[in-house]
């Protein structure tokens, strides 16, 4: 029996039967990790003698049949912003570099009250803010796939985690694709679910309108049940949604017939390359065969959505990066004269480059003579960018498209021009502007054998017809 190649709820029925003890699950794991993540760098903390204590644990209670659930015994990773009581979490930021929260965030007390074990934390873009996994102060995580390749971003090391079998799901962040996009790359299941079904109570927050945690997964049952676990009304978040429906391993049903799926032209057209069209199209074919209801329609504003992302979300950046400022907690420069000069130097030496850029772009747009100019009009286009969904919702039950226009570029291509970097988002940012729900799953593999992902969006609140969907296409066995 191979442990690693196991997936999350597999592996928590063995613990439960008897056959692998949660113990041997997090040993195997440390071992792989010790033996690959040298080269790939897909954490920034392993916290091996706490996460052997806490399987030791959990395997006691277990075996007292205290611990039931689907997730029980199971190791998992956490992205780096999100707050881990007593283990650093820096945001792969100098700035956060001596970080150790006194609590941990809402979605991993869930985990851990589900009967997970934390390993450690996953590298990622500084605060949130990237696409390849590149920008962060400890490096670059690697495409586990090939080694040359970005794993995508900014949860780059939650996806490379899963994928190179160092753990057997995890936990990433999505403000723009962040959890859609490395999962694509990387050949996992990543899903953003509905703005709201999950707490941000913990989570550092890069752009709290749009910010949303999320499990990447080796499938969509995985996905499922880790879904169920985190989500939730949080009365510490006030912007959680007190959900009925989140019972969402029900949907795991091999069933898409008279389900009407709506395929935006828009998504592809120019930029978009062949081998990926071809994977997409092929899947939208698969979910045809078995019942679907397949059609192309025009998806209004898709050319507004990064400008106007990129506003909202530096503007927000530009706030909640305030907090970090030498004073408290975090990085302090040590050569400084007063208070003002403090504070200048703690930023400009803690921030890297990219979370900078973001910062200006941010505090312009926000100035008072440029705040109706690009602020307020980004809002309104935010809104009908809403719009438009809503329209195609109310004709389509399920959105499919790409993830991302290409497969995983090659580490230091995308770093040069932040432009084209901004650019690979256009199929996924969408989707947090207008609070929606979203999953990637694998599609295929380019002439390089690179992953291909397929997206499908849901209307809000409608993850049970995502997963279901997601599914029936997974387990067809032809993509």
């Amino acid at each position: 029996m191979d442990i690693l190649k196991m997936g999350a709820v597999e592996l928590s029925k063995s613990i439960k039967a008897g056959q692998v003890t949660a113990v041997e699950a997090m040993e195997a794991v440390l071992a792989r990790i010790r033996e690959v993540d040298g080269e790939i760098g897909a954490y920034v903390t392993v916290d091996e003698e706490g996460a052997l204590r806490r399987a030791r644990e959990v395997q006691r209670r277990i075996e007292a049949g205290e611990l039931t659930g689907a997730l029980a015994g199971v190791p998992v990773a956490i992205k780096d912003n999100m707050c881990t009581e007593g283990m650093l979490t820096s945001c792969s930021s100098k700035i956060l570099s001596n970080f150790v929260p006194t609590y941990s965030a809402e979605a991993v007390k869930k985990l851990t009250e589900a009967g997970a074990v934390v390993i450690g934390k996953t590298n990622m873009d500084e605060f949130a803010m990237g696409s390849t996994t590149e920008t962060s102060y400890y490096g670059p995580t690697k495409n586990p796939v090939n080694l040359e390749h970005v794993p995508g971003g900014s949860s780059g090391g939650s996806a490379a985690a899963v994928a190179a079998d160092e753990a057997f799901f995890a936990l990433g962040s999505d403000t723009g694709g962040s959890i859609r996009q490395p999962a694509s790359y990387c050949g996992v299941v990543g899903m953003k679910p509905t703005y709201g079904t999950v707490s941000r109570y913990g989570l550092i927050a890069y752009g709290s309108s749009l910010d949303q945690i999320g499990p990447l997964t080796k499938n969509v049952a995985d996905t499922a049940a880790v879904l169920e676990a985190i989500a939730g009304h949080d009365e510490k978040d006030s912007t959680s949604l007190d959900r009925r429906d989140t019972d969402f391993t029900s949907a795991l049903v091999q069933d898409v017939k008279g389900l009407r799926i709506g395929i935006p032209t828009t998504y592809f057209g120019e930029g978009l390359d062949a081998e990926v069209k071809e994977a997409v199209l092929h899947a939208a074919e698969v979910l045809r065969a078995r019942g679907a209801i397949v059609e192309e329609f025009e998806l209004a504003l898709v050319d507004y959505a990064i400008p106007t992302y990129y506003t909202i979300a530096a503007a927000e950046a530009s706030s909640n990066l305030e907090r970090f400022d030498g004073v408290k907690y975090g990085y302090r420069t040590k050569d400084y004269g007063d208070l003002h000069e403090m504070y200048k130097k703690s930023r400009s030496e803690g921030f890297g480059a990219e979370v900078k850029r973001r910062i200006m772009l941010g505090s312009f747009v926000l100035s008072s003579g440029y705040y109706d100019a690009y602020y307020l009009k980004a809002l309104k286009v935010k809104a009908l960018i809403k719009k438009a969904f809503d329209e195609a919702f109310a004709k389509y039950d399920v959105i499919l498209g790409p993830v991302a226009p290409t497969t995983a570029p090659k580490l230091g291509s995308s770093l040069a021009d932040p432009i084209k970097m901004y650019l690979g988002d256009i199929y996924t940012i969408s989707v947090n502007l207008a609070g929606l729900p979203g999953i990637s799953l694998p599609c295929g593999r380019d002439s390089e054998g690179l992953p291909i992902g397929v997206q499908l969006i849901g209307d809000c609140y409608s993850e049970k017809t995502l997963i279901r969907a997601a599914y029936t296409l997974e387990q067809s066995g032809e993509v």
